[in-house]
């Protein structure tokens, strides 16, 4: 059984198609018009190991708000899509990864419910390239919101706003890829005692 997500979106400001495989192997193809989240994308779909397709075409001649935020939307609703019924998955993951001076912390729950608690380093650098770096807990929120995941972040430390958010999304890739795995020894069975996520 093939595990994915295909989501396009279209509004008056954005254009976005999203595909997801949760069982691929990390090769991405993304454009977004926004190159430090083209980039940290790619490091989802790289450290997830999900093959992941994102296409973008949003007012950027306003600002990148509106192109990130439905991108985010868009791959949150791709990957709940792609969960299905989450039968035998391990639906709890969670990772942390240093970033040189840097280090994320990252918890997720794939329960159904969204629900995000992120804090980072306050005072961080305004924007990386034409990335608003306020926009990564942004991004999180509109994740969560379609994904319907409860998700955890936290980075106690770090200066470089490049690495403070670069080492946010590495985490997340990697909980989300354990959240998300097939656990061999509970084939057939839904991780939850409620019978429904």
């Amino acid at each position: 059984m093939t595990r994915i997500g295909r989501v396009e979106r279209t509004t008056k400001e954005t254009s976005v198609l999203v595909e997801i495989d949760l069982d691929g192997t990390g090769k991405t193809d993304i454009s977004t018009g926004v190159g430090f989240y083209d980039h940290m994308l790619d490091q989802l779909g790289r450290h997830g190991l999900f093959d992941l397709t994102v296409k973008t075409d949003g007012d950027l001649h306003i600002d990148s708000h509106h192109t990130i935020e439905d991108t985010a939307l868009a791959l949150g609703a791709a990957f709940r899509q792609a969960l299905g019924d989450k039968v035998g998955i391990y639906r709890f993951g969670n990772c942390t990864v240093p970033l040189d001076e840097s280090l994320a912390q990252v918890t997720v729950d794939l329960s159904g419910r969204p629900y995000l608690v992120h804090t980072e380093p306050e005072q961080m650098a305004p924007m990386i390239g034409a990335y608003d770096t306020t926009m990564t807990r942004h991004i999180l929120e509109s994740f969560v919101a379609q994904a319907r995941i409860a998700l955890h972040v936290h980075v106690p430390y770090g200066r470089n706003a490049h690495h403070i958010v670069e080492c946010q999304f590495k985490a997340l890739a990697r909980a989300l890829r354990y959240a998300s795995e097939r656990d061999p020894r509970a084939a057939g069975i839904l991780p939850s005692t409620k019978g429904a996520l």
